[in-house]
């Protein structure tokens, strides 16, 4: 079989699109590739490329009406290909996944004679699947804390500290003996005005 591969890139954006990139699947189990064609089309073929034998095997072709046909020892058992949500989807589906499976899937279609490849999707095929790698968060930041400086309590014995009374009482001493000084100026004047008046 001779192919004719397209490769450009706007064409092929414009007549089909296909997800996933890549696959990691376990063995035994299935996996499903989706195709969507956006133009009208004569069918949709299905194929693999095996990069140890460097060739392109044909899986199988739908045609619009639904009719099936298979490649060169592909079973029914083996690839599927059915309809999605959408009337222009073509998906394939692998059962029974084993080693031999390994490979790049491609969706293609026909266009003026030639055939036009999907973005392709690598599948790979695995006895135990990776564990997902263990989340690295941050450990939770914990709130300062404030420090709070206690007063000293007041002595129940005094009402005030030395601090406040020593001064205190320095002023009211003060303030006591100039109104001492005053007074007996006061006094002497009263006394002199009082002489005064009974001399005259």
């Amino acid at each position: 079989l001779c192919i004719s591969v397209f490769f450009a890139g706007f064409c092929r954006s414009i007549l089909l699109s296909q997800t996933p990139g890549h696959i990691l699947a376990q063995t035994n189990n299935k996996t499903e590739i989706f195709c969507r064609v956006k133009k009208d089309h004569s069918g949709v073929y299905w194929y693999r490329w095996n990069e140890e034998r460097q060739h392109f095997q044909f899986l199988v072709f739908l045609n619009p009406l639904g009719k099936t046909t298979y490649g060169t020892n592909i079973g029914r058992e083996k690839f599927s290909v059915h309809g999605g949500s959408s009337q222009n989807s073509y998906n394939l589906q692998i059962h029974h996944l084993q080693a031999s499976d390994n490979g790049t899937y491609y969706c293609t279609v026909s266009e003026s004679s030639e055939l036009i490849l999907g973005s392709g999707t690598r599948l790979g095929v695995v006895d135990v699947l990776p564990l997902p790698p263990k989340s690295t968060r941050a450990p939770p930041s914990k709130k300062p804390t404030r420090c709070i400086t206690k007063s000293r309590p007041v002595d129940k014995k005094g009402g005030c500290s030395a601090f406040v009374w020593v001064p205190l009482a320095t002023c009211t001493l003060t303030l006591l003996l100039c109104l001492a000084a005053i007074g007996h100026r006061f006094h002497r004047l009263r006394r002199r005005l009082w002489l005064r008046v009974h001399r005259q």
